[in-house]
C-alpha cells in the first residue's frame, strides 16, 4: 500500500519540478533580467553618478521592497488566486470581473479597463526585447573595439529572434529553464560574493531607509519609483502564464529560486557602490571577475534572448484572445506544436512587433536612453489588475468592503505612485509606449465599435429566422446534401442564405444555420462545445462555443454535433459564407475616420473560410453591399 501511495507522489514531485523548471524559462525572463539595469538605474536616480551610502541605502531598499510587495505579495500572494479556470493574464481577469453582480456601467468600466490592458501590454512588448538585449550588449562597451558593435549587434540578435518564430519555439524552450537556473545562480553567486566584502549593506532590508529617503529627499525619492519600478517589470508574466505552468510551479520558482537570486544580486550591486560609488554608470558588469566578463556577456545575452521571447510569445497569446472576443479583426494563427497548444504564431503581429522594436533600437540606441521610456505601461497594467483583483475579492472571494478597500488600496496607491512618478519619463520618452498603446487602444475600439454597427446595418434588413421557416414549404425543389450557412445570429436568416435563394432558386435536404460565440472562461470542454436545436423542414440551429484561448475549427466541432442526431459527411457539405463590400452611409453612425479606420480593418482581415478552418474547395461566397 506504501508503493501505491509514493508513486503517485513521486510522479507528482517530479511534474511539480518540471513546471517549475520551465515557468523558471519562459515566466522569469523578463523579471530575472531587471538586474542588468534597475540597480543602475535607481541609484543614479537617487544619488547620481557618485551615490553616497544613504543613496544607495535608500535606493535598495526600494527596491528590495518592491518585490516583496507588489511581486510577492501582490501578484504572488493575491492576484495569483484570482484564476478563470486555471488561466490568467488581464484578459482573464477581466472575465472574471466582469460575472461580478455588479451595475451596467461597472461592466462597461471593466471592459474599457480590459481594452487598456492589452493596449498598454502591447506598449510595453515592444520595449523589452529592446532595452533587454541592448543592456546584455553593452557588456560589450568595456572594450572600445566594440563599443561601435552594440547596436548592430542587438539589430542582427533581434531579427533574427524574430525570424525564427514561424517554426516554433517547441525546442529552443526545452533549454530556457536550464539556461535561466545557471542565469539565477550566476546572479545569486556574483550577489554574495560583493555581500561578503560589505556584508552591512543586508541593514538596507529595513524599511525605515526607504522611509528616510522620502523624509529627507522627498521629490528624489519619487523620481527614483520610475527607476524602480524597472526592477519589478514583467511582474505580470506570472499571473498571465498560470494557465502554462500553474500557480504552484510559478510560486515554486519565485519564492525559492528567483526571488533570493534577484535579491542577493541586488544587495551585491548595492555593495559594491559602496566601496566604488564610481561603478554605478556600468553597475552589473562591475561585479563580474575579468576572465568572466566575456563569457558573462554572452550568458546575459541569451537570457535576454529569453526574455525577449516570453514577451512575443505573450504577445501572440493576447492577440489571439483579442480576435476571439471580437477586439480585433479576424488573422492568421498558426499552432507550432502539435503537444502544446500554447504556441502559436501570429504573422501580423510579429511583423508589428518586429518593425517597432527595430526602431526602437535605432531611436533610442542605449538601454539609459531606453529606461526613460520604460516602466509607464507596465505601471498602467499594474493599477488595472489591482482594480479588477479588488472586484474580483469583494464579489468571489466575498471579502468585507472594508478589507478591500484596507488591502487593494493600500497596493493601488503604491501602484499610482510608480506610475506616477513614471509620467515624468513622457517627455523624456515615456510617450512611446503610450502612444502605440493608444493607437492600439482607438483600433480596438474603433473594431468594438464598428462591428456593432455593422451588425446592426444587417440586422435591420434581415428577415426573421421563423417567418422564414413558414415560408420555406414555398420553396418546392429540395437538392441532395448538407448546407452551412454561418451566421452572428440564431434568430434570423443569415444573408447568405438570402442571397443563395435568390440566385440558385433551390434548398439543400439539410439546412445548418451555425453562430460561433466565445465564453468569458479560457477554454469550453467538448462536451458543452455545440448545442444542436432542430428547427423542422430539414433546418438545424447550431451554436458552437470556444473559450477565448482557443482557435475555432468548425468542421472539427460539427462532427461533435453527431451525438445529438446531426451526422455530417464531409464530402456532401457545402459552406456558404457572405462576403461583404462596405460603404460609408448617408448617416454614418460613426465619425467619419472610424468609418474609415474599420473599412480598412474589415478589408485586410482574414477570410471566415480560413479563419474557421474550413475546407477550401467545399466553399461558396456570395457577394453583397452593406452601408455603415
Amino acid at each position: 500500500m506504501k508503493q501505491d501511495i509514493k508513486a503517485p507522489l513521486g510522479r507528482s514531485l517530479k511534474r511539480d519540478l518540471a513546471l517549475t523548471l520551465g515557468a523558471l524559462g519562459v515566466v522569469f525572463g523578463d523579471i530575472g533580467t531587471s538586474p542588468l539595469y534597475a540597480m543602475r538605474e535607481s541609484a543614479l536616480a537617487v544619488g547620481g553618478h557618485a551615490a553616497s551610502q544613504a543613496a544607495v541605502y535608500g535606493a535598495l531598499s526600494l527596491i528590495f521592497w518592491a518585490l516583496v510587495i507588489v511581486v510577492t505579495l501582490k501578484y504572488v500572494g493575491f492576484i495569483m488566486r484570482a484564476d478563470n479556470n486555471g488561466e490568467g493574464g488581464v484578459m482573464a481577469l477581466a472575465a472574471l470581473a466582469h460575472r461580478a453582480p455588479v451595475s451596467r456601467p461597472a461592466k462597461t468600466a471593466i471592459g474599457v479597463a480590459a481594452l487598456l490592458g492589452l493596449a498598454l501590454f502591447y506598449g510595453d512588448g515592444m520595449l523589452t526585447p529592446a532595452i533587454s538585449v541592448l543592456s546584455a550588449m553593452e557588456g560589450l562597451g568595456a572594450s572600445d573595439t566594440f563599443k561601435t558593435w552594440i547596436v548592430p549587434l542587438t539589430l542582427v540578435i533581434l531579427v533574427a529572434l524574430f525570424l525564427v518564430q514561424s517554426r516554433g519555439t517547441d525546442k529552443i524552450g526545452k533549454v530556457f529553464g536550464p539556461v535561466m537556473v545557471l542565469w539565477f545562480i550566476v546572479l545569486a553567486v556574483l550577489g554574495a560574493l560583493e555581500i561578503v566584502k560589505q556584508p552591512q549593506i543586508l541593514f538596507a532590508a529595513d524599511p525605515r531607509y526607504a522611509i528616510a529617503l522620502f523624509a529627507n529627499e522627498p521629490w528624489t525619492a519619487f523620481v527614483a519609483l520610475g527607476s524602480v519600478v524597472l526592477a519589478v517589470t514583467g511582474c505580470e508574466a506570472l499571473y498571465a502564464d498560470m494557465g502554462h505552468f500553474g500557480a504552484r510551479a510559478i510560486r515554486w520558482a519565485w519564492l525559492y529560486i528567483a526571488f533570493p537570486a534577484l535579491v542577493l544580486n541586488y544587495f551585491g550591486q548595492g555593495a559594491l557602490l559602496l566601496s566604488n560609488p564610481a561603478a554605478a554608470p556600468f553597475l552589473f558588469y562591475a561585479m563580474v571577475p575579468g576572465w568572466l566578463h566575456y563569457p558573462m556577456v554572452v550568458l546575459a545575452t541569451i537570457a535576454t534572448i529569453i526574455a525577449s521571447q516570453a514577451v512575443i510569445s505573450g504577445v501572440f497569446s493576447i492577440t489571439r484572445q483579442a480576435v476571439q472576443l471580437g477586439q480585433l479583426p479576424r488573422m492568421e494563427i498558426r499552432h507550432t506544436s502539435a503537444a502544446e497548444r500554447g504556441q502559436i504564431y501570429v504573422p501580423k503581429s510579429n511583423a508589428m512587433l518586429a518593425a517597432g522594436v527595430v526602431l526602437i533600437v535605432l531611436i533610442f540606441k542605449s538601454s539609459d536612453a531606453l529606461a526613460a521610456a520604460y516602466g509607464i505601461a507596465v505601471t498602467g497594467v499594474m493599477v488595472i489588475s489591482t482594480a479588477l483583483v479588488a472586484v474580483v475579492a469583494r464579489y468571489r472571494w466575498n471579502w468585507r468592503t472594508s478589507t478591500v478597500i484596507a488591502v487593494f488600496g493600500t497596493l493601488g496607491l503604491i501602484d499610482v505612485a510608480f506610475m506616477s512618478s513614471n509620467a515624468l519619463k513622457i517627455v523624456q520618452g515615456g510617450w512611446l509606449p503610450l502612444a502605440v498603446a493608444g493607437a492600439t487602444f482607438v483600433v480596438m475600439d474603433t473594431w468594438r465599435m464598428g462591428r456593432r454597427v455593422h451588425l446592426e446595418a444587417m440586422r435591420d434588413n434581415a428577415l426573421t429566422l421563423d417567418l422564414f421557416l413558414e415560408r420555406a414549404d414555398k420553396f418546392s425543389q429540395r437538392i441532395a446534401g448538407t448546407a452551412v450557412f454561418l451566421s452572428p445570429r440564431l434568430d434570423v436568416a443569415p444573408n447568405p442564405l438570402l442571397h443563395s435563394l435568390k440566385h440558385y432558386k433551390v434548398l439543400h435536404e439539410r439546412v445548418i444555420i451555425c453562430t460561433v460565440t466565445v465564453a468569458d472562461t479560457p477554454i469550453v470542454s467538448k462536451a458543452k462545445r455545440v448545442t444542436v436545436d432542430k428547427l423542422g423542414k430539414g433546418f438545424f440551429a447550431v451554436r458552437i462555443s470556444y473559450g477565448f484561448f482557443e482557435t475555432p475549427d468548425i468542421p472539427e466541432a460539427l462532427a461533435l454535433a453527431r451525438s445529438q442526431g446531426l451526422a455530417l459527411e464531409p464530402d456532401a457539405t457545402t459552406y456558404f459564407l457572405g462576403r461583404e463590400t462596405l460603404v460609408p452611409g448617408e448617416k454614418p453612425s460613426m465619425k467619419s475616420w472610424r468609418v474609415a479606420i474599420y473599412m480598412w480593418l474589415a478589408s485586410n482581415a482574414l477570410s471566415p473560410a480560413r479563419f474557421y478552418h474550413l475546407p477550401p474547395g467545399r466553399v461558396v461566397e456570395l457577394g453583397t453591399q452593406v452601408s455603415i
